[in-house]
């Protein structure tokens, strides 16, 4: 229960201290939380901040914490020596950390003495989802996006839309929380779009906007072109920074990420509409997908059904 306060303080602190993970962290003691706190916007852990809180009450104290405490010298000093030194007894933490070369902190503590339990949290991993993708598989975290109508097409004839007011403002929202975002030269070429977040708060500054294609862009279109192999360009964004890409594009596009195994995260918000007609999804992949964590939300009058290809 306490691990979800942890949960809950880590999502409040959001991109607080981005390119890094966010994490919570609890400090109980006799049945009464004595600190807490989460990642602050200058790199300080959320476990420090807690302990800081806590003082001398961390002593003999459990600590629930959404990240395994890191175990490297980096900005700042390891957590898991600074968790042995104030005394706390016992680690509750939701995730480990894929970064090889933080990871360790549950076996540096149980060397110490702490009791560690790995509580495996899918909400404590999705926290960082982006973070973790770059980190352990060397690219970003892509989220494809689409918008069909019940009968499943991606266009309406004679509307420029498919879904609502509301669905369109989500989308800004979520460009403005990744760091790039993405068509096909066939979508660039169609509908020259701008892929940049409009009428939110933009923390992080506006994303890239890139467009994967092997034909050249129209004149005076203000959009990255990208014509390697999916596999590479996604590594050379990684390398570049980029930890998290929203997929905008049509059914070849989606396609060729599917294909090749590199979509994590679907987002499909349908509108209740029937167009009769109209190109789908995606075109035949070679083998079914069974996705997970399935959920859904009523998004104006649209429903926006959510959906993981890949385990974190």
């Amino acid at each position: 229960m306490t691990l979800r306060r942890a949960i809950e303080l880590a999502r409040a602190a959001h991109d607080r201290a981005y390119p890094k993970p966010t994490v919570g962290a609890v400090l109980v003691r006799d049945g009464t939380i004595v600190g807490e706190g989460a990642t602050e916007a200058a790199g300080r852990h959320g476990e420090i901040v807690a302990l800081d809180v806590a003082g001398e009450r961390a002593r003999g104290a459990t600590m629930y914490v959404t990240l395994e405490p890191c175990a490297h010298h980096g900005t700042t000093p390891p957590c898991a020596e600074a968790i042995v030194a104030a005394g706390v007894s016992r680690v509750v933490f939701g995730a480990h950390d894929p970064n090889p070369e933080a990871a360790g902190g549950a076996d540096r503590l149980r060397e110490r003495g702490v009791e560690v339990e790995h509580a495996d949290s899918w909400e404590a991993r999705a926290l960082n989802e982006a973070w973790r993708t770059w980190v352990a598989l060397g690219r970003p975290f892509v989220i494809y996006k689409a918008a069909l109508t019940l009968d499943g097409s991606l266009t309406v004839p004679g509307e420029r839309w498919v879904s609502g007011e509301e669905s369109r403002r989500l989308v800004h929202e979520l460009r403005a929380q990744v760091d790039a975002v993405a068509v096909g030269g066939g979508t660039a070429r169609a509908d020259r779009p701008r892929l940049d977040a409009r009428g939110v708060d933009t923390p992080r500054g506006q994303p890239r906007r890139l467009v994967f294609s092997q034909g050249p862009l129209p004149e005076g279109l203000d959009l990255e072109l990208r014509s390697g192999a999916l596999t590479d360009e996604l590594r050379s964004l990684a390398e570049e920074g980029v930890q998290s890409l929203l997929l905008e594009g049509g059914p070849t596009l989606a396609t060729a990420f599917f294909e090749a195994d590199l979509v994590d995260k679907l987002l499909v918000f349908v509108a209740p509409t029937l167009a009769g007609a109209g190109p789908r999804l995606l075109a035949s992949l070679p083998s079914p997908r069974t996705l997970s964590h399935l959920s859904a939300r009523p998004v104006g009058g649209d429903v926006l059904l959510e959906a993981y290809v890949h385990q974190l």
